[in-house]
């Protein structure tokens, strides 16, 4: 009687992020700063995001990932209300901030307290350096002109850009490379100081050493603000965020504090993603 052999193919290698984030000064808050409840986005009768349901905590970043069309930037979006300027799209369910009623905000007065970074850097291509930063006081109506030199260099020191630029503020802001221009566009959003601050994988367009700029930022940014960022790099996410969320054809599949959430995934379809058995 012969014995037969029945081999399996090993498991793919776990490729998990590797925690390399400092300890914060200060614990994450436990206070409730965006509620979301029972989401739904999406563009004509398709729906992107699918009864999403979630809770950011004030003074954390929060990380969202997933693999391409699953729906975190039109979750994002939704959250400061960009979605809606896009034709055809349809948003409904609940989204508060502070307990107010996002969805029934004033789109632009929303903006003011949602800030929001995209992919590629945008600065406006006719203005200068300085006249970026204060864009958004100029259209809120500010004329004191102190003012708002003052709030142009807190915002540039908060986005670690003064020392590289103060000699050249009336220069166009397109004379900058794109590390600087994303941070500048941070620093636009940072100085008509909103309460949340949206980052839709903004280091996807940027060099190793701008993409370690913008992360110390973010590390030093969520001392004091409340960070959502999208991101398609989990290292990144594990790098920089205090909770993790995983997002899934439409769908929140798993969310939890980051080092629990790649060391432990309750989910397996988040470990295979983790693990990179898929996306």
């Amino acid at each position: 009687m012969t014995e037969t052999l029945i081999m399996t193919e090993p498991a793919p290698a776990a490729r998990r992020p590797v925690f390399s984030a400092p300890e914060r000064e200060t614990a994450p808050s436990t206070k409730t700063v965006m509620d979301v409840r029972g989401l739904r986005a999406g563009y004509g009768a398709g729906d992107a995001v699918k009864g999403v349901s979630l809770t950011v905590p004030e003074n954390s970043v929060t990380a969202i990932i997933g693999p391409s069309g699953c729906g975190k930037s039109t979750f994002i979006r939704c959250l400061n209300r960009m979605h809606e300027t896009l034709t055809g799209a349809t948003c409904a369910g609940e989204i508060r901030l502070d307990g107010n009623d996002v969805l029934a905000m004033d789109p632009v007065a929303l903006r003011r307290q949602v800030g929001m970074v995209f992919q590629r850097p945008n600065p406006f291509p006719t203005m200068s350096i300085r006249a970026n930063v204060a864009a958004g006081l100029t259209l809120a109506g500010e004329r004191d002109r102190a003012l708002v030199e003052r709030r142009v260099e807190e915002s540039l020191r908060k986005a670690a850009l003064w020392e590289e630029v103060k000699d050249r503020l009336g220069a166009p802001a397109t004379g900058l490379s794109g590390g600087q221009q994303q941070r500048l566009c941070i620093a636009r959003a940072l100085a008509v100081e909103p309460r949340v601050l949206l980052l839709d994988e903004p280091c996807s367009a940027l060099d190793p050493v701008a993409t370690a700029r913008i992360e110390e930022l973010v590390l030093e940014l969520r001392e004091r603000l409340t960070i959502v960022i999208v991101t398609h790099n989990m290292q990144q996410a594990a790098r920089v965020s205090d909770r993790t969320v995983f997002m899934l054809m439409g769908e929140l599949i798993e969310e939890g504090p980051t080092r629990e959430f790649f060391t432990r995934p309750k989910d397996r379809r988040t470990e295979d993603y983790i693990t990179g058995r898929f996306g």
